[in-house]
This record gives C-alpha cells, sequence and structure tokens, in this order.
C-alpha cells in the first residue's frame, strides 16, 4: 500500500508540466501562487510543530531560507523551460539534479565515486546534451528551454545539498513551510523588480496554481519525504523515475506532443544514469 501511495505521488508531481500548459500567467506569477498557497495549506499542520520553530539553530534557519530561496529560482526555470521547449525535454533535464549533485560532491566535499557512479554520471551527462541540443519547431527557443530546465535542475541539485544538512534536525512541516514561504518572498520581489503585477490574472491561473500546490507540493513532493520512512531510498528513487515517462504521456494525449528521436534517445540514456548511479548510491 505505501509503494502505492508513492507511485500516486509520483502521478501527482508529473500533472505540473499540464497545469503549467494549462494556464497563462508569467511564470513568476504561478510561482508565486503555487508556493503561497503551500504555504497557506501548511499553516494549520505547522502550528502543531510551533514549538520546533523556537528551538530551531541559526545555522539552520538561514540555510533553510537560502534552500528555499533556490526553490523559488528553480520551479520559475522550469516553468519558464515549459513555454519554450517541449514537455518531454523539459522534465527529463530538469531531473538531472542528481548529476549536479554527483559533481558537487566530488568538487567540493571531495567524495570519491566508484566506476560505475561515474559511468552513471556520464550518461545522464550525455542524455542531457543530446537533449539540449535536440531542436523542436524553433530550434533557437528550444534550445533556451533546455538551458532553463537545465539550470533549474541545478537550482534543484542546490536545494537538495542544503536540505540534507537541515532535515538531520527539522522536522518535515517546518522546513517545508520555510522553504515555501521563503521561495514565495523570493519569487514576489523578483516579479515586482521585473515589473510582472502578480494579480488580475484570470481565475484559471489561480486553479492551476492552486493544484499544483495541492497535487504537486503537498501529495507529490511530500510523499516522497513520507516515503522516506518506511521504504528503500532505491524504490523512491527508482519510481521518481516515471515522472519523465508520465508526464510525456500527458503531453502527448492532451496537447499531442510527439517527442523526437534525439529526446526520447537522451532521455533515455539520463533516466540510465540516474537509475545506476542511485542504485550504486544505495549499495554505498
Amino acid at each position: 500500500m505505501k509503494r502505492l501511495i508513492v507511485l500516486l505521488g509520483v502521478a501527482g508531481v508529473s500533472f505540473s508540466a499540464i497545469l503549467v500548459r494549462w494556464s497563462t500567467a508569467p511564470s513568476l506569477v504561478l510561482v508565486f501562487y503555487r508556493v503561497l498557497f503551500a504555504s497557506i495549506l501548511l499553516g494549520p499542520l505547522a502550528w502543531v510543530h510551533r514549538e520546533e520553530f523556537r528551538t530551531l539553530e541559526t545555522r539552520e534557519f538561514w540555510l533553510s531560507l537560502i534552500s528555499g530561496a533556490f526553490l523559488g529560482v528553480h520551479f520559475a526555470c522550469y516553468f519558464e523551460a515549459l513555454r519554450w521547449t517541449s514537455i518531454a525535454a523539459a522534465v527529463v533535464l530538469v531531473d538531472t539534479e542528481v548529476l549536479f549533485v554527483a559533481l558537487a560532491s566530488v568538487l567540493i566535499f571531495r567524495k570519491r565515486l566508484g566506476g560505475r557512479a561515474w559511468l552513471a554520471v556520464l550518461l545522464a551527462f550525455g542524455g542531457s546534451v543530446i537533449v539540449a541540443m535536440s531542436g523542436s519547431s524553433s530550434a533557437v527557443d528550444a534550445l533556451r528551454g533546455n538551458l532553463l530546465a537545465l539550470a533549474g535542475s541545478l537550482c534543484m541539485a542546490v536545494y537538495t545539498m542544503l536540505g540534507s544538512v537541515c532535515r538531520k534536525r527539522m522536522s518535515t512541516t517546518v522546513y517545508t513551510l520555510l522553504v515555501y514561504l521563503t521561495a514565495a518572498v523570493t519569487i514576489l520581489a523578483a516579479a515586482l523588480l521585473n515589473g510582472t503585477a502578480v494579480i488580475g490574472w484570470s481565475h484559471v491561473n489561480l486553479l492551476t496554481a492552486l493544484g499544483m500546490a495541492v497535487f504537486c507540493t503537498l501529495l507529490g513532493h511530500s510523499i516522497f519525504s513520507w516515503g522516506l520512512k518506511y521504504l528503500p531510498p532505491a524504490f523512491i528513487s527508482t519510481a521518481c523515475l516515471l515522472e519523465p515517462v508520465l508526464a510525456s504521456v500527458w503531453g502527448l494525449l492532451l496537447f499531442r506532443e510527439r517527442p523526437g528521436l534525439q529526446v526520447m534517445l537522451g532521455g533515455a540514456l539520463i533516466l540510465l544514469g540516474i537509475g545506476l548511479y542511485s542504485r550504486e548510491e544505495e549499495q554505498r
């Protein structure tokens, strides 16, 4: 039953790209309302953990805020990427987070990777290059979207690494509330600096943002955090590989987007690399 719940969480996350495509507001507006709604929905649960806020160490507090800022930029890059490139390309590239985490582990933390781990990284990197260079109706627009997706993946890697430090003592509820609120403030500031109005948009944008907050955030990513308490990390990592596949299926059924051969080949290499690396890390 727990494995089924995790798989349903993956299905929820895969709808993020579809909801972005259905919206008409700028990416910054959608991100702002997504994390704002998620924060509001988490409020009652966070009240139960209100004592934990008082015992937070200064280091954990500031790292959580920095992590939240990177999460907001991640969403902004990903949503904007979906405006310029295909759903399949954007989703598979934004999921290369593990590639950046692995490289940071080597370059910053001096971690040594085994032969199979390096093979996995090279496979994911090669697949990323293939997908990033793939063209659609406009090669320039597609390249722009693909690079934005990779930037979003890099920001997600920073968010993940900072989160691994914060979560050693912080509960999921307190940590996620802090990062969502910080992400909302970060994106609101970016929208104001960019001259983008955050109010006055049609109801469809509020509904899609609410849908992302409920199904993609609270019933999606939060399910993965819950699942790590009961299931092997390898299963969670493998299950998450279904997200690009499901998102591509939704794109084909709802928008008649057929991934090109180059995207499918590169995507297959990326998913293979991520799967091998996750398996190697689990064995280590």
